[in-house]
């Protein structure tokens, strides 16, 4: 259940995060703000829906949906993708749609941290731990 992602999460360490942001056309301005940003995340639950707000220097987001159900999500970098949250087993899952590419961000658990590792429809991987 998405219960033990409810928390604060500050982002502790980053890896390969600029050929993630490369590969889904990110310009250079925005990457060299992206790759020094350390976003804290905030998981919590609101009835049925689950919510995500990121919090940082750059931007601040809020997404809130049903686990499984289809929403539209603008990126921090502006993109416009449909977006669905699922559980897969113990692994929250978030999946982005947009002109033929994919990302899917899969949390977990690990040691009382989080751990999210993003995997592109361009096959390039980068992880983060909050």
């Amino acid at each position: 259940m998405v219960d033990a992602f409810c928390a604060t999460w500050k982002l502790v360490d980053s890896q390969n995060f600029d050929d993630y942001m490369k590969a889904i056309g990110v310009g250079f301005a925005t990457r060299q703000v992206g790759n020094v940003t350390k976003p804290t995340i905030v998981i919590s639950q609101d009835g049925d829906k689950v919510v995500v707000k990121t919090q940082s220097t750059f931007k601040n987001t809020e997404l809130s949906a049903k686990l499984g159900e289809e929403f539209d999500e603008t990126t921090p970098d502006d993109r416009h993708v449909k977006s669905t949250f699922t559980m897969e087993g113990d692994k929250f899952v978030h999946v982005q749609k947009w002109d033929g590419k994919e990302t899917k961000f899969v949390r977990e658990i690990k040691d009382g941290k989080m751990v999210m590792v993003s995997f592109t429809s361009a096959v390039v991987l980068y992880g983060y731990i909050y």
